[in-house]
């Protein structure tokens, strides 16, 4: 095999690569959109949720289109290495490129706001509390994402379980819902809640961030070397063409 056959071989693992990526990314945005409980889904039912937040609810539309975009790509340097096309290896080298600044960017911006989106997440707090002491067994459907995103998280209410204390399901029932205790316990009184506390799914959610920071940080930098090695083989190939 020849370099010019060896840059070929690579330019299709490479893209071969970036195509499953892509589908593996449309799935999960096709999930997050059909799967109408999810952990996102109490967003939808907090009172005066502020724009910046309630934006998070189509993040699902985000990993469609990323998704759809990134399997394309990789089709189209699959094509133009093999076909030995000049137009589609440039193509893909320039949207390469602008995925390649865009997600650096994208990088920056979320280390420099990401205090911001804590804060966020904070400030919300009081609104997500008084909706769970209004909403909480009295909507169906407030009540049923809430249910997943406690049994998902391991967790309680969004502080702890103080959010549920005075409201419309304690005062009605006498318990609290059966997630804010333990397995073994009978009966989810407020002694148990008490004696045994569940973490709040507010600190439950940024400790499944922080555990997970280092696999994503390092399946961001393989991309990124991925995406760099792909435009270099791509380059050569291009230049190789005709030749």
């Amino acid at each position: 095999m020849g370099c010019n056959g060896f840059l070929k071989v690579m330019m299709f693992v490479f893209n071969g690569l970036i195509f499953l990526a892509g589908a593996a990314i449309l799935a999960l945005g096709i999930w997050v959109k059909v799967d109408k409980i999810s952990l996102l889904g109490f967003l939808d039912h907090i009172d005066d949720a502020p724009p910046e937040l309630a934006q998070l609810t189509n993040v699902g539309y985000l990993l469609i289109a990323v998704g759809v975009f990134l399997a394309l790509v990789g089709f189209l340097g699959c094509c133009g290495a093999m076909q030995e096309n000049r137009c589609m290896l440039l193509s893909f080298f320039i949207i390469v490129l602008i995925i390649f600044i865009v997600e650096v960017a994208a990088a920056v911006v979320l280390f420099i706001f990401e205090p911001l989106a804590a804060k966020l997440l904070e400030d919300v707090g009081q609104k997500v509390s008084r909706s769970l002491r209004d909403k909480y067994g009295e909507e169906e459907s407030f009540t049923a994402v809430w249910n997943n995103t406690m049994n998902e998280l391991n967790c309680c209410g969004y502080y702890n379980y103080s959010d549920f204390t005075a409201s419309q399901f304690v005062n009605k029932t006498s318990l609290y819902p059966e997630t804010c205790c333990l397995t073994n316990v009978t009966t989810c009184d407020e002694n148990s809640v008490q004696n045994l506390p569940r973490l709040g799914c507010f600190q439950a959610f940024v400790n499944l961030i922080e555990e997970n920071a280092v696999l994503l940080a390092g399946v961001a930098i393989g991309i990124a070397a991925l995406e760099i090695a792909a435009m270099t083989v791509s380059m050569i190939l291009y230049r190789n063409v005709g030749k």
